[in-house]
């Protein structure tokens, strides 16, 4: 049964709407019957983004659950964040409302999370609209992602995911108002050693009318390609180009100096010149990125479950040399 009392909920549900008066009665009905069936406790939260089609009254005359209302229409990225700090469940789920996620396997999403820090589930097809714009743009970014983490990422922009409340409020303020969102949370998880886990999903094509539009997503995409390069491991960018370009200079100046009885072209220094500059501003970049991530974060769940398993410490035994003391912090 929903538990809004503030206490002891499981798990909080943030929907964001932006006019899907047609099937949100639908969606919710369908999530309920699913999280009633499985006993957890949990809660509805209805982020109403600035819709114009009554989906905001809709919401409000379903009754047991949480609505907020947004005056204006400020993106999906702000909806969720809006959502997410005001849950109260111990696990946040995302998804959506436009009959594109099996908001009826939520139940089973939540059983995948286990000891990780974030579940997602991973899009077995692409069914969105504009696929000629959205799915290339989306396959630069997921390879980009990969490289910059170091794992493979096979679905960077899914909505249908589930996450530790604690964590996740670690990184509200950070996520863009955009459909980008879902691909920062994701990012900041990872590179602050957090775990992610992945899982297939099937994916339905949407109901209503498609928010996506695709040369400003696309300006998007492009922006947040720079951001995510700037952002997360800026010197797995920025070395390798420095270092390709330095070998390309000595190269040039090998050819200068056989060719031009030792003496050095001017376009030789500007390729030297270049990677110079290329490699300063990605160790430049790694230094601001550093520098903003958080001195303490909380643990991961493996970090937790670990340091349970092994209990307290032991007390030394008299006349033992005493032993430094160990402080676990969390990953950085």
């Amino acid at each position: 049964m929903t538990d809004l009392s503030g206490s002891g909920i499981d798990v909080s549900i943030v929907l964001p709407v932006h006019n899907e008066r047609g099937h949100l009665v639908e969606e919710v009905e369908r999530i309920r019957a699913a999280m009633e069936a499985s006993g957890r406790t949990y809660e509805l939260i209805v982020v109403d983004d600035g819709s114009t089609d009554g989906s905001g009254e809709v919401a409000s005359e379903l009754g047991g659950l949480r609505l907020i209302t947004l005056r204006d229409n400020r993106g999906s990225g702000a909806a969720r964040r809006a959502g997410s700090r005001a849950a109260r469940g111990d696990v946040v789920v995302w998804t959506d409302v436009d009959m594109t996620y099996p908001n009826d396997r939520i139940p089973w999403l939540l059983d995948q999370l286990e000891d990780h820090d974030q579940i997602v589930g991973a899009r077995t097809s692409e069914e969105g609209t504009h696929k000629f714009a959205r799915v290339p743009a989306k396959f630069v970014i997921r390879r980009l992602a990969s490289y910059l983490v170091e794992r493979e990422i096979p679905d960077l922009n899914s909505g249908f995911r589930a996450f530790r409340r604690d964590v996740g409020d670690q990184f509200l303020d950070d996520l863009p108002d955009g459909f980008s969102c879902v691909t920062t949370l994701t990012m900041s998880f990872m590179t602050n050693g957090y775990s992610v886990r992945y899982v297939d999903i099937p994916y339905a094509e949407r109901a209503g009318r498609s928010k996506f539009h695709w040369w400003a997503d696309s300006r998007r995409y492009l922006r947040q390609v720079v951001r995510m390069a700037m952002s997360y491991n800026p010197l797995r960018v920025f070395m390798p180009v420095g270092l390709l370009l330095l070998a390309l200079a000595c190269a040039k100046l090998a050819y200068d100096w056989v060719t031009r009885d030792f003496s050095l072209s001017p376009n030789t220094l500007l390729i030297f010149l270049v990677a110079f500059q290329v490699t300063t501003t990605g160790l430049l970049a790694d230094l601001v990125a550093r520098g903003q991530r958080r001195d303490r974060l909380l643990p991961s769940a493996r970090i937790q479950e670990s340091l349970a398993a092994t209990g307290p410490a032991e007390p030394d035994a008299p006349g033992a040399p005493e032993q430094p003391s160990a402080t676990v912090q969390g990953a950085r």
